[in-house]
Parts: structure tokens; sequence; C-alpha cells
């Protein structure tokens, strides 16, 4: 059957049409056309049948609905705006231009159609006032009357662009008509003649579009130069534009502006608003209490103060602080301030001292690596407040609130330490950092290679610096601020505010060896420790017989292995502390042994299982004040339940005997060793009397001893025996703050020399300056190393009287580290943090590493591990400030600048016949060097050096194969991006143990409800509280999921019951869902080509 319509389907398109209309009629020499826009790809692809046609004229039809409205809005009448439709076109054709394929026949079309017009073969006109929505194409010969055979018009849908003629990739449904009848023809001719003339006043001349060009990458190619600065304006954004906004950063009475905490606050704004949070990471010393303020501050303002509630949360220790900062930069009014021990009080509705958790738009959280293990409740109520949508914004648009980790050391002991932390803010398997849409999946496998490198005997700190290294680049790098000492001394006018930094001297490593009889002691202890004691005391919970535990306590192996491992790890490392300690410990542990054992004897057995050692520890609590509190709770707080002997399994009793035989042996054992035998301690004090105070190393006389043992402390004060030691734990360090401050802090005004000596625990790692001394001795080696960095930094800070700090290190004892292996783990956990965070000096061991290109230390290099992308900013920086019309004559070139170069050398890396090309979409960016051979994607630091060009280098030729190159990028850019959201999406479908147990159990307990239940509403909440547990929004959610799943398993819970939790959990967190709805309907837009470059 034949017809007159056609679509593009079977290769039917429009410009078949064209094709054959104008092949098999050569007398037609007139195309008229209207249509509601003109791509330049589109003409250029019609142009190769247009050879026979002498004139086109294309009328486009501009929506001039705003124009109308700007008139009315006047109160006048609209009868056109012919500048106004010129200019909107021209703007339109500019997007063209800039969004076309990138290929040298579209180029080519572009510069033909400006030649046609030139030529007079084509004219252009925008209809000044009328809307026009038609698409005419009308085809006749010069003289056509009521005989011509020749003539045409199509009508119908299709505009003329790739789309429209049918010659794109993304084919679009198109409906046209082709008619031959001389009326018809007549009649549109007719048309199109009555649109053309009233359209006299608006044509779209040679000079017009070529003045359009010009505006465009087409006007030419720029200098290697000019193209460098584009590309630092580009990949750093607005940074030293926001140095001149509104001053933010006023600075109160009795503080000093230095820029590189203006610098700070600049870059941690901006990934604030981009990723909904960061970590503020500088090292130890450089004031991030008051950078966190001023971003505040700054968040506050461009919110709008009305808009804007703020918390901070906060150890105990720095309470203060953190007021005083806040108060002094008049922001305290809009804040709430809450210890990380009483978050609960912010989720407290009832609790009127806090604002509703939903209230606030901005989280501080100081010291958040204390969040870093996601089991601990602290951290689940964090995260709660963290991740509930803000009940209403301000200026500063999203549902999400914005979250400030502030840490020096956010990476306490793997890095998954750094994943936890990152659940504040971001959802796991719906990660919006550039690259990486599921964190579970990067996370896991980097987990599992660094537990084989934990295990590996023959361990190699190359290898933890390589996996450190990846979360580096791809995870930490987009979301931290941080600096280093040597950053700050490397830019000259940061240099100048602070005058140079102390050099933290190598670690002093100090071994201590044992007599012969404490040797054979030491490894005997150790042996019974480790394979002797079974730990029943702190395993009561699993001694229970199964019909008695079910119901009444969760995990109850996991729970009792992880004290008894406590128990058993803190007793060697407190035999390592001192000979003193660890007898207290013995003592402590045989008495509450045999506590457990007469319980048994008098028919009560209390239990309390709900203790939560991490909670202490995150209260800066020492090995011996956890022991304390672990033995009170014991006694003191039963869980209310208690128990007979019957309900335990008959091993249990015997166990708790068998471990107090041995405990009762050690006893024995260590009753004669006295003071006289602790050589740990006359080492000490040998450095003490010779080194330690020595003019030369110590000239303010001032020293500093840590000990993770509160009892160490105790013993090292009775044995030195000085009127000026003063020992600080978390007992008194807020009582003694004022005397700490008068006589160990250089800022402090009114300064004494009461105390010389201060011991402390780790309670005051933090929060405090004690940089009058510039001598620090690490007594034991902590468990986890980074503690070492923030003892270091008490004494290393801005205002250091000293030019050198010295950091003595003791190391355990060959015995001790044999069964425990502290010094690898020690070492292994500073190294992965070295390469992962970058840190200025070696803490614990020379055989650190600490630079960026795989050299070891030496007696030359120091402080290697500096931020090389400062040096790039500063370069831009300066151009901003000293050479304004440059920066913004550069600033302006349009995207797609391109340059060519001769070959280059980097780094070994010669750059010769490839391209460099630099891409974004709405959601990332990346640089990738191509050639006619391979692809590769670069790190942001190799593209900065590859680009970087001196002023007076003058651009070459781009090589042939340039298009050809780019477009490789950008199909690379493509697969790239398509494989992480596939990534993302195959979640959907991914078996659920790949998710974990947890969410794999939540999702199945949640698929058996759904499946029965007919309720539309009650689905729904279902279906959205599973959607939440897919993507990890809540860590809690699955938790609590699976451990409902367990207690129906066993019959503990009835299936209405459950039934009634969920929906109740849903509907608590049903709000959370609609937030994510609302972020996935973010689509990722088209790459974007940036700029490239070609070398010869």
């Amino acid at each position: 059957m034949s017809t007159k319509f056609f679509t593009n389907k079977n290769g039917n398109t429009l410009i078949k049409k064209f094709e054959g209309v104008l092949t098999n009629n050569p007398m037609v020499k007139n195309l008229d056309a209207v249509v509601g826009f003109l791509r330049s790809s589109g003409y250029f692809e019609l142009r190769s049948f247009l050879n026979g046609i002498d004139k086109v004229r294309i009328l486009i039809g501009i929506d001039v609905d705003k124009f109308i409205a700007e008139a009315a809005n006047k109160g006048q009448l609209f009868f056109g705006n012919p500048e106004g439709v010129k200019e909107e076109y021209l703007s339109q054709y500019k997007q063209d231009i800039e969004s076309a394929n990138y290929s040298k026949q579209v180029e080519d079309g572009i510069m033909q159609m400006l030649q046609d017009i030139i030529d007079g073969k084509l004219e252009l006109r925008a209809h000044p006032s009328k809307k026009i929505h038609a698409k005419i194409y009308i085809l006749y010969p010069h003289s056509f009357n009521e005989d011509t055979l020749n003539a045409a018009v199509i009508t119908g849908s299709s505009n003329l662009s790739g789309n429209g003629l049918g010659i794109s990739q993304d084919k679009q449904y198109e409906f046209n008509v082709l008619l031959n009848e001389n009326d018809d023809v007549k009649f549109a001719m007719d048309e199109f003649n009555e649109l053309w003339e009233e359209s006299k006043d608006c044509p779209i001349g040679a000079q017009d579009i070529q003045n359009t060009l010009d505006t465009t990458y087409l006007k030419g190619d720029v200098s290697p130069y000019e193209l460098y600065i584009k590309m630092l304006i580009e990949y750093f954004g607005d940074r030293v534009k926001d140095e001149d906004t509104e001053n933010p950063y006023e600075m109160p009475e009795g503080y000093t502006k230095y820029e590189y905490q203006i610098d700070a606050v600049n870059d941690g704004y901006q990934k604030l608003l981009k990723y909904d949070g960061f970590f503020l990471a500088d090292v130890v010393g450089l004031g991030k209490t008051v950078v966190a303020t001023m971003i505040a501050k700054k968040f506050l303002m461009e919110n709008g103060r009305e808009n804007t509630k703020i918390l901070v949360v906060y150890p105990p220790a720095v309470e203060q602080n953190w007021k005083t900062t806040f108060k002094d930069f008049d922001i305290d009014k809009y804040t709430k301030f809450v210890s990380n021990g009483s978050l609960d009080k912010v989720l407290d509705d009832e609790n009127y001292n806090y604002w509703n958790a939903d209230e606030y738009d901005l989280v501080l959280v100081d010291e958040a690596h204390k969040f870093r293990n996601h089991t601990s409740g602290s951290f689940e109520q964090l995260q709660e407040i963290c991740k509930m949508p803000r009940l209403k914004t301000g200026n500063i648009k999203g549902y999400k609130k914005k979250v400030i980790l502030i840490s020096a050391t956010p990476m306490n002991n793997t890095p998954m330490d750094i994943y936890t932390e990152l659940l504040l803010f971001q959802d796991p398997r719906r990660c919006t950092i550039d690259g990486n849409p599921n964190l579970t999946s990067f996370f896991g496998k980097l987990d599992k290679k660094f537990r084989a490198l934990r295990k590996n005997p023959d361990y190699n700190l190359q290898e933890y610096k390589r996996l450190a290294e990846e979360v580096r680049e791809k995870i930490i790098k987009p979301v931290t601020v941080r600096r280093t000492r040597s950053d700050i001394e490397s830019i000259p006018r940061y240099n100048k505010d602070i005058n140079g930094f102390p050099k933290v001297e190598r670690p002093k490593e100090k071994r201590y060896e044992l007599n012969e009889h404490l040797a054979d002691l030491f490894e005997k202890t150790v042996d019974h420790l480790t394979k002797d004691v079974q730990y029943a005391r702190y395993q009561a919970v699993a001694g229970l017989k199964k019909k008695k535990s079910e119901g009444l306590y969760d995990n109850v192996e996991l729970i009792s292995k992880s004290l008894a491992n406590i128990r058993k790890t803190g007793l060697v490392k407190r035999l390592e502390s001192s000979f003193h300690a660890f007898k207290l410990s013995l003592d402590n542990f045989c008495q509450a042994n045999q506590n457990m054992i007469n319980m048994f004897m008098k028919g009560k057995i209390f239990i309390a299982p709900d203790m939560d050692i991490n909670h202490l520890y995150e209260k800066g609590l020492s090995d011996d004040e956890i022991e304390e509190r672990l033995n009170k709770k014991a006694e003191d707080n039963p869980k209310n339940a208690i128990f007979i002997p019957d309900d335990f399994k008959p091993e249990f009793l015997d166990s708790l005997k068998s471990d107090q035989k041995v405990i009762e042996q050690m006893v024995a054992d260590w009753k004669d060793v006295t003071e006289k035998d602790d050589s740990k301690f006359d080492c000490f004090n040998d450095l003490l009397k010779h080194e330690l105070f020595c003019k030369t190393i110590n000239p303010e006389q001032k020293l500093v001893v840590f000990s993770e043992s509160l009892d160490t402390v105790k013993y090292l004060v009775k044995r030195i025996n000085r009127k000026d030691v003063l020992a600080i734990s978390s007992d008194n360090r807020n009582k003694e703050f004022k005397t700490i401050r008068e006589n160990f802090d250089a800022n402090y005004k009114d300064k004494k020399n009461d105390y010389n000596i201060i011991l402390a625990t780790d309670a005051l790692a933090e929060g405090v300056n004690l940089h009058r001394s510039n001598v620090i001795v690490n007594y034991d080696t902590p468990w986890n190393s980074t503690k070492l960095m923030q003892r270091i930094g008490r004494v290393n800070r801005i205002g250091s009287v000293s030019k050198h700090i010295y950091n003595y290190v003791f190391y355990p004892s060959r015995q001790g580290d044999k069964e425990i292996k502290l010094n690898r783990t020690a070492l292994s956990k500073i190294q992965t943090f070295h390469t992962t965070f970058g840190e200025d000096n070696q803490i614990y061991s020379t055989e650190e590493i600490l630079d960026s290109f795989d050299k070891l230390f030496n007696e030359k290099v120091s402080a290697e591990d500096v931020n090389e992308e400062l040096e790039f900013y500063e370069e831009l920086r300066n151009l901003y400030l000293n050479n304004r019309k440059e920066y913004n004559r550069i600033s302006r070139l349009s995207l797609r600048s391109r340059t060519g170069r001769n070959a280059k050398e980097y780094n070994g890396i010669t750059l010769s016949n490839d391209t460099l090309v630099f891409l974004k979409t709405n959601i990332r960016k990346a640089f990738y060097r191509a050639s006619n051979e391979s692809v590769s994607e670069l790190s942001s630091l190799e593209a900065l050096y590859f680009f970087k060009a001196d002023k007076d280098e003058l651009p070459v030729g781009r090589i042939d194969n340039h298009h050809k190159q780019v477009d490789k990028a950008c199909k690379q850019f493509k697969i790239n991006i398509n494989q992480q959201i596939s990534i993302g999406d195959l979640i959907e479908n991914t078996k659920q143990n790949a998710m974990g147990a947890q969410v794999g159990t939540s999702i199945q307990l949640l698929d058996s409800f759904l499946a029965e239940i007919q309720d539309s509403n009650t689905r729904l909440f279902i279906a959205q509280l599973q959607s939440l547990v897919r993507d990890g929004v809540i860590t809690y959610i699955p938790k609590r999921l699976q451990r409902m799943s367990k207690r129906l398993h066993k019959g503990l819970l009835s299936h209405d019951d459950a039934l009634d939790e969920i929906i109740l959990m849903a509907k608590k967190y049903t709000d959370y869902f609609v937030a994510e709805e609302e972020r996935r309907k973010q689509i990722e837009s088209e790459p974007k080509i940036i700029l490239s470059e070609s070398f010869k």
C-alpha cells in the first residue's frame, strides 16, 4: 500500500526523502524551510545533497514567550523583538556548537554553513514575534507554476537536526508527510513567503555567525599557557574567588588570621556543599577548631542566620574550647553542643535543651575517629542524627545535612575506619564521590587485601603503602582537606605567617633487655596468658545453657570472645607497660575470678554483658580505668539477671576453677619481683638523669611522658620521686586544666614553673597545648598507634618554643612482641596512615616511608609528603590577585578550547603523538591520555604536570588524529561511567550475601512479609524500608532486622509482633526514603569536553 506519510522506521528517514527528491529531480533549485531550531550538524548532513540547489532559505522559530512576558511586565503591547530574538538564536547556535559531536567533519560542516551564507547560497532569518512550532520543507524549481511537476512539500515533526533527519544514534520517533500536489506546494510557499517577509528585520547574517563562532573554540587554538590556566580554573573551581567575597573570615580579637586556614575554609566549604560532608584532617596543631568554626560561620551566612541550626559533637575534654571559639566568632547562639557520649539527648524529643534532630543543618564532629566502629551505640546515634533529613532548608537547598568530620587521624587501624566514618554523610551503595558509587564493594576488596597482609609473617611496608595509595587517590583526595607542616612551609605566603615549625627529629627507639630470670618468667607468663587461661570470667554469657541465654542476649559467642580477647591483650600490654601495672591487674583478675566462683558457691550469679567497651575507649579511659569499670559493672549492674549454678553448662565452673589455679600460680610467681628487677624503668631513669633534661636538647626544661596505663603513671610518679611531677588522667584532667596550662602551654599568659614533668594517660593526648616542652617520651606503645601522632601534636604546635622536637619511643620487649606482634601492628598502622593521609614526620620507627616517590628516609630528606597540588593552586591564585584582567579573560575561554604542542617529557613519560583530554559531567570529572593505540585515565596530579606550560610557549599545529583521540577518550569516559553506574544498579539484583550477611538477611525478611501483605500502604512502607537497607542509608536498620529474623526463627518473636515492629521502623524512616528518592532523580549529564591538547 502506497502512502504519502513516513516515519523514521526501517531507514525511511527525512534525510532519505531529501536524497530521493533532490537526486531524482535535478530541476529543483530552491529549498525553503521553517524549523523550530536549526542544528549546524543537521545542515552539514544535508549539505551534500544541496550542490544542485541555488538558494536555501531557512526561517527559524524562536520561543518568544519570554519576550511577550517582558513586554507585559512593562505594560506594553508586544509587536516583536528582532534584536532579542536574534540574540536568543545566536546563543542557541553557540550551545549547539559546544554540544555537537567533536569531529573534523562536524567542524567542516559548521564552517561550510558560514561560507554558504557568505556566498549567498544560504539565507537565515528568525521570526521576531511569532512562536512558530511548524516544520515545513518546500523544494521547487525556479519557475514554479500550476503546471510544475518537480515540486514537493514535506511537513510533520522533524526539525533540521540529527534526530529530525534520522541520522543520530539516539533515534527518536518522527511522523511526516510528503505532498506533491501543486496546490499543496503553492499553499505552503505562500505561507512561507508571508512569514519570511514578516522576518525581514531579523536576518542572521554572516557577520552574526562569525561573531558567534569567535566566542567558541572554533575561533582558533589558544596558547599552551592559556589552556593550562583554563585547566587550573576548571579544576580548582571558584576557590580563589571565594577569597574576594563578602568577608566571612573576620577574626575576633585574640585570633591571628593565617592564610593557610583561609584556604582550608574555601576548599572545605566547596567539598561540604558538593559531597554533603568532608574530612578536616590537618595535622595536629594547625588549628582545625578555628577552621571548622569559620566554615560553620560561612555556612551560616550563606544559608541565612535565621534558617540555620548547628550541632557540635565533641569529646568532653575539649568542651570549653569549642564553646569559647564559637562564642568568639559570634555563632554560638545558632549552635547546640553535645559530648560524644550524650548523643541520646539530641534524639530525645522530650529534651528541650536541644533542638530536634531533624532541625539541624550542619553537624561538626570533633575527634571523628572515635566513631570508626559502626557497631557502637554512639555511631548509630550519630548516624541517625546526621542522616535525618533537614526539616526545612534555607538558601542552601537540599534535604541532606552537611557534616564536617574533624580529626588529624581519621584512620586508626585499617581503611575500614574511613569507610565507617564516610557512612555519616554518604550512602555506601549510592555514593556520590566521583567514580565510586559503591563504597561497600571498594572497601570490601581493599579490606580483604589488608587482612591478608596482616596475616603474612613476611610483611612488606611497600605493600601497605600501595594499598593506602589506592584509598588516597580514589576516596580521600576528593573529600579531605589535609595539610601537613611541610605543606605550610612549602608555600611562602603560608610560611611567613608562622615563621616555620620545629623540626621533629627521627624517633629515638628505646629497647630494654630482661635479666635471665625475668626473661624466663616473662615468657612463661605470656604462655599462661595466651594459652592456658580461658578467661571464663569474661565468657559467662557463653557459659549459660542455651535455653537460659536465648531471648536475653544476642551474639553470645561474639560478646564473650570479644571480652576475653580484650582482657588477654590488655594483660599482655600491661605486662609490657610496667611490671607494677601488671601485678595490680593480675591481682584484680584473680579477685574478680574468685568472686565469680564465690557466686557459684552462694548459689546466685550476676551477669552484666551489656558493657560498651568501645564507648569507654571513646571517652578516653585508659585500660586500667576500663578494667575497673568492667569489674564494677559485673557486681553493680547485672542487667536484672540473676542465675543459679544449674543455669550454666557443667564445664563452665570447671573453666573458672582452672583459670583460678593458673592465675594464682602467676600471682605467686610474680610476688618476689620488685622494683629492682625493672630494667625498663632503669633505662628510663638513665635517660632522665643524663639526656632528657640536657640543655642542648631541652632548653625549657619541660618533659612530657605518656603511658596507656594509669597504674604505670602512678608507679612512675613514685619512682621518679620529684616534687615537680604532675600526674594527669581522665579523673583529674578538668580539675588540673589551669595548672597544666600555666606550666606547659606556651600560649598561656601567666606562666609558672611549679611542674616540669607531666606524666599522663592518653586523656591528655587531645585538646591541650603542652608546647613549652619539646621532649616527649612514649613509655609504652599504644595498640592504636596513631595515638602517637596525637601525643606528639601536644608539643609540636604553632608557637612552639624550641626549634627541635625529640620523640622517645619505648619498644615492646622481644618476649611480649613475639606474642601480640605490637611492633609490627603499630608500624603497619602508621605506614597505612602516612600513605593514605600524608604526614610530616616519622612517628614510631625509622622504617616508616614518608614521601610520595618511594624514596626511603635519609639524612637529607625531611618531611617529604607535600601536597603537590598546592603549588598549582598558588600559581592560579597569584594570577588572580596580580592580574585579574588576564585571569578573567582566560576564564572566559570557551568549552573545548584546545592547542597543539611539541613533544614533552615529564617524570620519564614522553608525550608524543597523543592527546590530553579534560572531561566533565555534572557529577564527575576526569583526565585522559589518548594515543592511536590506547587510552588511559590520569590522576589529577599527573594531569596538572602534563598540562603545565610557560607563558612564552607557542602553539603548534595539532596532530592529524587529534579528533579521533579526543573521541577515544570520550568513549572511554562513558564506558567508565556506565561501568560505575552498573555497579550501583547491580545492587538491586545482587545476591544478598554479596552485600553482607545483615543486608542479605534483612532483605529476605522483608521479602517474606511483602509476599503475604495485600494492603498497598503497608507494602509501600516495607518496600521503602527495603530500599534503605539496599543502599545502606542507616547502618542500624539491617542490624535490627537481622536480630528480628533470628528471634522469629527461634520462636521468641511472633509474626504479628515482627510485622508491627517493621511497620513502626518503616514509618520512622519514611522521610529518609523520600529524601533518597529525591536524590536519585538527579540524572548525570552527557560528558562535556572541557579542553584538550595534542603533542607532536
